[in-house]
């Protein structure tokens, strides 16, 4: 029997049995209703009984083109027909050279070296294991620890969380990581206000600030996610923070690390959301968005300073040993270089440009519900967070279930309701998305039991 034939009640039973779902709380996942998505086309999700649901997150913030984009999937289609593997250990082969080449002509001025790894955690790791790596290079001792944002989010390895460790999640690894230095996050808990939230970048800065120059023998650099902690809470922040942090890593030889693995590729109004601000990191790191999240592939990009500090000298070995099985998989390359070509080739950028308005818009209507604390916008992302006295997280979570109901799939963070559709929205699936979200925050604190009413009301 094939997958495909297995009945829907044994696939359940199967699933309760035998998968384990990350970020998953097991007892009220086997308590809800059950959602099994079985396809997936543009915008839309379908579930094993063809109903169609729009994807509000992109499916983790990753399927950017849209899911089955025809490009890509023809791109992996013939690839897979040509050569499935190859190492890049002492050898290389012709789509990882493309890639590599492609993606510093597009990054923040001066990233020239590609160097390819499987998930964003993983680029994590090797961008923090090479700035480490280079003042060992550079015969600098002590310089292994960082300084990243408070509630920052940087992947699920143990380096990764050490420097993104939020006790709400990683409590049981307390005492087998290496911590970060913190930084105040840069985000103002409120509508946005330009001249308010430039100060409060300054403010956070200032403190940022203060921490480099009482363990600068220790710091090997500074790592945060430009513009928008996602899984924080989608905190959007101010460019200003970003370029006064270039400034001063400049002035103190310090590496800057930009963590764009969710952000990346036009998501913030820029292709990078470095370009927003005006700045080039030391590293960049990429993932998620970057084969159209079709397979999973990542890269830590760095500078030709960077790279230079790993050529062997006569009696000093400096080899990067790090690698991973996949890393530059001739398929994987495939897909990120037919999402690089339909991003420009389809306009991709003109078409953030036209809905971001659109998306701005959106969010600040839904603001006007009782419910709602501050809302914020950037780019292809809106948030709103709702108050604490009305149910915060547990409200967030009865929203999300009455979105879906309605056909609209969106996962809260905490006290946090957002969208992050896919980049290729149109204007009337984005209106769409826009009418549910707003209807099911209306309805969201009606008894689950109760019978929704259609949402087709045009509005």
């Amino acid at each position: 029997m094939t997958p495909m034939a297995i009945h829907t009640d044994t696939l359940q039973e199967l699933d309760y049995r035998h998968l384990w779902h990350p970020y998953t709380d097991i007892n009220a996942y086997e308590a809800a209703p059950w959602t099994c998505f079985e396809r997936a086309s543009g915008v839309y999700l379908y579930d094993r009984d063809g109903r169609a649901v729009l994807d509000g997150i992109a499916s983790w913030w990753a399927v950017a083109l849209g899911h089955s984009h025809p490009r890509i999937v023809e791109a992996i289609r013939a690839q897979a027909g040509v050569m499935q593997h190859a190492i890049l250990g002492n050898q290389t082969h012709p789509l990882a050279v493309r890639l590599a080449a492609k993606l510093a002509g597009i990054t923040p001025p001066g990233l020239t070296r590609c160097y390819f790894a499987s998930d964003g955690a993983s680029a994590t790791e090797a961008a923090l294991k090479i700035a480490i790596q280079y003042w060992h290079n550079r015969g600098v001792r002590g310089k292994t620890r960082f300084v990243a944002l408070d509630e920052g989010y940087h992947g699920d390895t143990l380096g990764a969380v050490g420097i993104g460790f939020v006790p709400a999640f990683h409590a049981p690894f307390d005492g087998a990581v290496i911590k970060s230095f913190v930084a105040p996050a840069p985000h103002r808990a409120a509508d946005t206000d330009d001249a308010a939230d430039r100060a409060c970048a300054v403010q956070a800065f200032a403190a940022l600030e203060c921490i480099v120059a009482a363990q600068e023998d220790q710091i090997a650099g500074v790592i945060l996610e430009p513009l928008c902690m996602g899984a924080a809470g989608i905190r959007l922040y101010h460019p200003e923070y970003l370029r006064l942090v270039r400034e001063l890593c400049d002035a103190r030889g310090l590496l800057l690390i930009a963590d764009e693995i969710a952000v990346g590729f036009g998501r913030t109004g820029g292709v990078f959301a470095c370009d927003v601000a005006g700045i080039a990191p030391d590293i960049l790191c990429i993932g998620k968005a970057m084969t159209g999240g079709t397979l999973p592939m990542s890269a830590a990009i760095v500078t030709e300073e960077i790279y230079d500090t790993f050529r062997n000298e006569p009696g000093r070995d400096r080899t990067f040993y790090d690698g991973h099985t996949y890393c530059g998989n001739p398929i994987t390359s495939a897909a990120a270089l037919a999402f690089l070509e339909a991003f420009e080739a389809e306009g991709v950028m003109q078409n953030v440009a036209s809905r971001t308005p659109q998306l701005a818009a959106g969010m600040a209507r839904l603001a006007r519900h009782d419910a709602v604390h501050y809302h914020k916008s950037l780019g292809l992302i809106g948030m709103i967070a709702l108050k604490p006295e009305v149910g915060g997280a547990a409200l967030a979570k009865r929203i999300a279930r009455r979105a879906f109901e309605l056909g609209l799939f969106i996962r809260p963070l905490g006290n946090v309701l957002y969208l992050w559709p896919p980049l290729t929205t149109t204007e009337a699936e984005l209106a769409q998305m826009l009418i549910y979200f707003d209807t099911a925050i209306e309805r969201g604190q009606l008894p689950m039991s109760e019978p929704l009413p259609s949402a087709d009301d045009g509005r």
